[in-house]
């Protein structure tokens, strides 16, 4: 199992954060550094399907297939990933949608002293190698410092 945890502390109200994290315009903006152009499709309502995509070198949309887990405003959204969207296309079965189907993304948002601390825990089956250890470490780093600029 692979878990990974990250976390910033934003000067802004727990509202505030969530809606930079997740409203689409903002969305973009923070999660260029894990890919340039990165969108999502659908809404964060609890058990809808949410697919994380970015053009791919050949311009078609790629990324994960996801699903709300868990919904709760303010406080907590959880992401299961259920496969992958390749050139436009979403898959859920074989080799490569496997090695994602299964893993979490859990957001949480603790609100002190007109404060807010997001957490963010990843976990996913199976193991990751520690290239993609780092990238996840570097990525996420420049991420949350976009959304913290974004939210303060």
């Amino acid at each position: 199992m692979v878990k990974q945890q990250f976390s910033i502390s934003i000067n802004a109200p727990k509202e505030k954060v969530w809606h930079t994290m997740l409203d689409l315009d903002t969305y973009k903006i923070w999660t260029e550094p894990f890919s340039p152009g990165s969108s999502y499709e659908g809404d964060w309502t609890e058990g809808s399907k949410i697919l994380f995509v970015s053009p791919d070198e050949n311009g078609k949309m790629s990324g994960m297939l996801s699903y709300i887990k868990e919904n709760r405003p303010y406080e907590f959204i959880s992401i299961e990933n259920k496969g992958i969207v390749k050139e436009g296309k979403e898959i859920t079965t074989g080799e490569e949608a496997e090695e994602y189907a299964g893993s979490l993304e859990n957001y949480t948002f603790k609100e002190m002293d007109s404060k807010t601390e997001v957490i963010v825990d990843l976990s996913g089956p199976g193991e990751i190698d520690e290239e993609l250890k780092q990238y996840f470490q570097d990525s996420w780093q420049k991420a949350l410092q976009k959304l913290k600029q974004l939210a303060e």
